[in-house]
């Protein structure tokens, strides 16, 4: 039960509201009321609340109340760094300087990253493994590149206090970083490394176990929760912003991968630990494995043939036989080097093993509704080499034991309800048939029909597979002419947003940036101090553009942002969804593209004063039989078909500045 002595959330609320110089909105006394309930009632819930609700504080506020009566923190997960740094850097210290004199003590955060993210100063001192060098060396400027990264960062490992990646500006490639730090699995314990006492992501666990509130990843939040080991504070509250991206991120990383690369480094981590012929049994099974993958065509795999099987199972034995031929896994325990070397090999051999078997397991079910795993061929690139992926078909199980499980869960995004429901996401998350969960929309502060205009191209052909027609070449010209610049153009791929930008450059006289010019944020801070200036990307800048102001009043989307028909995860997830008598395709297809599509809607109204229009090509959102559904995921802005009423209106803005 709440402690009587502290104030009610509507109090601080509005004591937090007042010293911020802000004003209380419906959406967020609501949301704060939810917040609170869910947390007294121990109950999962599901807010969406739109831009500009002031969710940040409508959560955080019942979380530090919370932390203060259960002297346990809060941990609050977001999917973007950037939404990290406004929590730690902005909304949070503004928030505990005014409620400090209201609480028992100054509300108190720590950010807890993975432990790759920490520089490990035994690594960055001591004889460890060598990492894999061999993208280097074809590229002799990139040796020089990653020689210059390598020096910054010993010079900057003797300054840090934190040791934490980001610190580093400008920042260092992966390649670098991967010299300096370790991932979990390989380190060697607080108590065992001689840097133990001094370990920054130790320091940043301990940290993070004496404050309210700790703000992580969805990543490591998926990490700690289905993990044997803790890696966030005992807690027993979760809030988790940026929800909508909760699937994706776990799938991540539940996603193994098996390529020749990894059985490479596998090899070399052993190294001179076990006797030679045994190494070299797996580094031949590597090269069979590279063989079958270099012939192999790319996508999905539904039937093992019988030659992979054969390669993966070689694979997997040789594996074992290395990490049999190692030995006991604390042997070497008083000696930090080796024990490292066997840390780093153990860890590598794992990987590989444990792939393989995933692989083989994925097979040999009586029918489709048995099948748990997809694995698939991934073409690679020029610098990647061609690799095996497994992934689990859902997620929903693992989320519904292991995070909704243990603890209350708070979801929320602008983009929880599609189809006007939270069924969709809901099932996606394991609380489908759960009856102790909510789902709530506190609306948004903004008057959609009155600031903005939904555009569909109801004339224009469909999207085709060959590019963009020239139709829709034309009606972006004539759009971004009549807004005078400040357009937004979000596309389905990189090579859209190529292509339209090289088209359009030569017909209109207003600069045109493209994703990929130079970095996204300094493309997007030209984007906003430039009015007349357009900015064309592609799904990646859907969720990281916020532009308020006359800098942008139109949003173009190509095409309805459905997934790839031939992506393996996607595709197999539809059939199994059908498989179970489900509609697939409406459960994974349409729900992807309503997400986007609500994502990419919402770059458009970012503040009060905010006008403009959402101009979407593809004719399939005013004619397709789930065109209803897409609708419902929207903000309910004006509709019209007629290309004239768009135009009118971008003129009307451009003249008024």
């Amino acid at each position: 039960m709440p402690d009587s002595h502290l104030p009610s959330v509507d109090e601080l609320l509005s004591i937090a509201v007042n010293a911020l110089g802000g004003s209380e909105r419906q959406g967020q006394i609501t949301m704060v009321q939810a917040v609170q309930k869910a947390i007294d009632d121990e109950e999962h819930l599901a807010v969406q609340a739109g831009t500009g609700t002031g969710k940040s504080l409508a959560y955080l506020v019942p979380s530090v109340r919370h932390a203060m009566d259960s002297e346990t923190p809060v941990v609050i997960s977001t999917a973007t760094i950037a939404l990290q740094r406004q929590l730690v850097d902005r909304d949070l210290p503004r928030l505990s300087e005014a409620l400090g004199k209201e609480l028992p003590h100054e509300p108190t955060f720590a950010i807890l990253k993975g432990r790759r993210n920490y520089l490990c100063r035994y690594k960055a001192t001591a004889g460890w493994p060598e990492e894999d060098e061999q993208d280097q060396l074809f590229d002799p400027r990139e040796v020089s590149a990653t020689g210059r990264m390598v020096q910054r960062i010993q010079e900057w490992a003797e300054e840090t206090e934190t040791g934490d990646r980001d610190e580093l500006v400008p920042g260092v490639s992966e390649q670098a970083w991967r010299q300096f730090s370790v991932s979990a699995q390989e380190c060697l314990g607080a108590t065992r490394c001689p840097s133990g006492p001094e370990c920054f992501a130790e320091l940043a666990r301990a940290r993070a176990g004496e404050v309210d509130v700790v703000v992580t990843n969805h990543a490591l939040l998926a990490i700690d929760a289905m993990g044997d080991m803790p890696v966030l504070p005992e807690h027993d509250v979760v809030v988790v912003d940026e929800a909508h991206e909760l699937v994706d991120r776990v799938t991540s990383v539940v996603t193994g991968e098996l390529s020749d690369t990894s059985v490479v480094l596998a090899v070399r981590r052993v190294g001179r630990l076990i006797e030679q012929p045994i190494a070299d049994q797996l580094m031949e099974a590597g090269e069979d494995l590279k063989a079958l993958l270099t012939a192999a065509p790319p996508g999905r795999i539904d039937e093992m043939p019988q030659v992979l099987g054969l390669t993966l199972a070689l694979v997997r034995d040789t594996a074992w036989r290395c990490v049999t031929a190692l030995g006991p896994r604390n042997a070497d325990k008083d000696d930090p080097d080796k024990a490292g070397q066997r840390k780093a090999a153990f860890m590598a051999l794992d990987d590989v093993h444990d792939t393989a078997v995933r692989m083989l397991e994925a097979y040999g079910h009586d029918s489709e509704t048995d099948r748990a795993e997809v694995v698939w061929l991934d073409s690679g690139s020029d610098r990647r080499p061609p690799a095996l992926r497994v992934a689990p078909l859902s997620v929903s199980g693992m989320l519904r034991d292991k995070l909704f499980g243990e603890r209350t869960v708070v979801l929320t995004s602008a983009t929880l309800a599609l189809g006007g429901t939270f069924d969709g996401l809901a099932a996606q998350w394991g609380l489908g048939d759960s009856k102790s969960w909510q789902g709530i929309d506190v609306g948004s502060p903004f008057d959609h029909p009155r600031a903005g205009i939904l555009y569909v191209a109801k004339h224009l052909p469909q999207p085709g597979r060959d590019g963009l027609p020239q139709q829709y070449l034309d009606e972006i010209t004539e759009l971004i002419e009549a807004a005078g610049g400040r357009t937004l153009g979000l596309f389905s791929s990189m090579r859209a947003a190529k292509a339209a930008t090289e088209a359009l450059r030569e017909r209109l006289d207003v600069p045109l940036l493209c994703q990929g010019d130079d970095s996204t944020m300094l493309l997007v801070k030209q984007f906003a101090e430039d009015e007349a200036t357009c900015l064309f990307g592609t799904l990646s800048l859907w969720q990281g553009v916020d532009v308020p102001g006359p800098s942008l009043r139109l949003v173009i989307i190509d095409r309805v942002p459905f997934p790839r028909p031939d992506d393996p995860l996607t595709s197999a997830r539809q059939r199994h969804v059908a498989a179970k008598g489900g509609n697939g395709f409406m459960a994974v297809a349409a729900n992807h593209a309503a997400l986007l599509l609500a994502q990419g809607a919402g770059r458009l109204l970012r503040a009060q004063d905010d006008k403009g229009v959402i101009a979407v090509l593809d004719p399939r959102l005013a004619t397709a039989r789930y065109s209803s559904f897409l609708l419902g995921s929207l903000p309910p802005f004006w509709r019209t078909t007629d290309p004239a009423i768009p135009r009118a209106a971008l003129k009307r803005l451009a003249t008024e500045g």
